[in-house]
């Protein structure tokens, strides 16, 4: 696999396109505040990981239903997670 992040415009762009804060941003990305706005700019930006921008599309492009299989699955295999939809839908 290949990855190549979104450029802190992208994300700067999405963050807009959604309307949210960059603390909700950072909750979809499962980083802290801090790290988000080390994505979106600054004098050295930093790139977003492969991990943090899957669990952000994940939360993005996922049913409810779907995000619950994922969940279940991370259960099945041993994991552990407590999850609290920060979905812009959710906020609704």
């Amino acid at each position: 696999m290949e990855y190549s992040p979104p450029t802190p415009a992208d994300l700067q762009a999405l963050k807009t396109e959604l309307g949210l804060t960059g603390k909700q941003m950072a909750a979809l990305a499962c980083v802290g505040e801090q790290h988000w706005r080390k994505y979106t700019g600054g004098a050295d930006p930093r790139e977003m990981p492969y991990p943090n921008l899957f669990h952000l599309a994940a939360q993005l492009a996922l049913s409810p239903a779907e995000l619950a299989r994922v969940l279940d699955k991370i259960r099945e295999i041993g994991g552990q997670v407590k999850f609290e939809d920060r979905r812009p839908e959710a906020r609704e």
